[in-house]
């Protein structure tokens, strides 16, 4: 990844290279923006007023080295906003989802670049739309992300006079995380005994980032016996944060290694969970989702003769349009259905929401194929904590090991490429040829140009997504097919496609 590489500003957030796009005056600005929009949307006409009052924003940072910096000059800029700022320190992005709904903040702040390299780090907003359902913060809809980066791109946010300046109070958040997480597992039905008396061996990687003592509290709640790789609260990842196959070798051979039922790897935020079986082979982030997946239905299935509901309202999953078909196959066994939506937390959260709001439909779960999944008894945020506690679950219900279960689940190939590119609008010629030449199958546009093969021999097998990145300068391309070499040939196809049209 290039060295220069511009700011990022997207439905993510902000996110680029520290001491180069990303400096303290940029991370200043941008929180005060942010926290100027949740300050003029708290004192808009119809609001009460004790929701008038001057909004809190729960703060917290993924313990990156250099991210201290960060944390000061966002503070600044929120307190400079007037916002009374609920500093939780070191935490993952789903543990302040949790938290602002546990303190009935106006929004929040995590302090990451995710994923992305060493020298990376970003500002992820948070905001709480209070409603009837089981959580209320969430990743801001796309309307409201394009309102805070277009007061970002107009300049100064409006700052208040000394005597409305904003307060800073500490508090933590692991704790109610766990517990939550725990409460959620009540809720459908599953003793905490059930998966305590196994004592699951457990090698837990945590990258020395913010999922160190949220991931050890949850699964001590479960009486695992851990492991505990990159737990160190040094800021400085191990190994490249992404948990990739490429990234987790040697995590992988410690989990064979060491004997234990499963592998958990965390990324520097710990919303991405990636999940390694019994004999150290990687799963992958895709596997997270249908495994939770499974264990949400399976649990679904199992109280509905003892609650008598009888048919009850159709169980949806929300997912992104680049997420593994392996979900439509697992939701269709339980006689759920799939809905997909534009990449990005926000989108499916979104969907989620919509669909549950409704009344029309019981919304199970949602996520994305890069590990992530939302619970939404525990928080409309993709939250590493619970994909390992339904992952437990499952496990202990099914008897058998982790990659026993795996086999039971249909398999396909993803392959991903990546372009760079100088800026993201340069991906739209792209899109435009892979939409025509491909205009007989089924296109689907909400997010760059994803088609369903539905003629060859790959029909009902195959699909390509091609889009441009929210979070980096570069264009994807990912196809999925039976085998790797047939989700192969479809990239090649498609880079044909892109090249003949340069």
């Amino acid at each position: 990844m290039s060295s220069t590489a511009p700011l990022m500003l997207s439905v993510s957030g902000c996110r680029g290279i520290v001491g180069e796009s990303l400096t303290p005056e940029v991370a200043a600005r941008f929180a005060g923006c942010f926290g100027g929009w949740l300050r003029a949307r708290a004192q808009s006409p119809g609001r009460s007023s004790a929701a008038r009052s001057a909004p809190s924003v729960v703060l917290a940072r993924d313990g990156r080295v250099g991210g201290e910096m960060i944390h000061a000059a966002a503070t600044a800029g929120l307190l400079a906003a007037g916002c009374n700022v609920i500093d939780l320190g070191i935490a993952m992005t789903p543990t302040v989802g949790v938290m602002v709904d546990e303190k009935a903040a106006a929004g929040g702040m995590v302090l990451t670049a995710s994923h992305n390299p060493q020298q990376w780090n970003g500002l992820k907003c948070i905001v709480r739309v209070p409603g009837t359902l089981d959580a209320d913060a969430c990743a801001p809809a796309a309307s409201m992300a394009q309102e805070i980066i277009n007061q970002f791109k107009q300049g100064s946010p409006a700052l208040v006079g000394w005597q409305e300046l904003g307060s800073i109070s500490r508090d933590q958040g692991a704790q109610p995380h766990a517990a939550k997480v725990m409460s959620a597992l009540e809720s459908i039905g599953a003793s905490w005994d059930e998966i305590r008396q196994h004592q699951f061996s457990v090698v837990l990687d945590s990258v020395n980032a913010s999922g160190i003592e949220g991931g050890r509290r949850i699964l001590d709640n479960l009486s695992c016996l851990v492991r505990h790789e990159g737990g160190a609260p040094t800021g400085l990842f191990p190994h490249t944060p992404e948990p990739t196959r490429e990234n987790l070798a040697e995590f992988c051979a410690i989990v064979r290694e060491s004997g234990a039922a499963v592998g958990f790897a965390q990324d520097p935020d710990a919303d991405r969970l990636a999940i390694i079986d019994e004999r150290g082979s990687y799963i992958g982030e895709e596997y997270t989702l249908v495994l939770a997946a499974m264990a949400l239905l399976e649990a679904d299935q199992r109280r509905a003769p003892a609650d008598k509901r009888g048919p009850g309202k159709p169980r949806v999953i929300a997912v992104n349009l680049s997420t593994s078909r392996m979900i439509d196959d697992v939701a269709a066994r339980y006689g759920a259905t799939v809905v997909r939506t534009a990449v990005g937390e926000a989108n499916v959260v979104e969907a989620m929401k919509s669909a549950a709001a409704s009344g029309q439909a019981h919304v199970v779960m949602g996520g994305e194929g890069n590990g992530g999944v939302i619970w939404p008894s525990v928080t409309y945020i993709r939250d590493s904590l619970s994909a390992m506690a339904l992952t437990l679950l499952l496990l202990s219900r099914a008897a058998k090991p982790l990659s026993e279960i795996v086999k039971s689940i249909p398999t396909y190939a993803i392959e991903k490429r990546k372009v760079d590119l100088a800026r993201r609008e340069d991906a739209q010629p792209a899109v435009e040829a892979v939409a025509r030449a491909y205009a007989t199958h089924r296109v689907d546009r909400q997010d760059g140009v994803r088609v369903d093969y539905t003629s060859g021999p790959l029909a009902g097998k195959a699909w390509l997504h091609v889009r441009a990145s929210n979070t980096e300068p570069i264009m994807r391309l990912i196809a999925e097919a039976p085998s790797p070499d047939q989700a192969k040939g479809v990239l090649d196809d498609a880079a044909r496609v892109i090249a003949q049209a340069s």
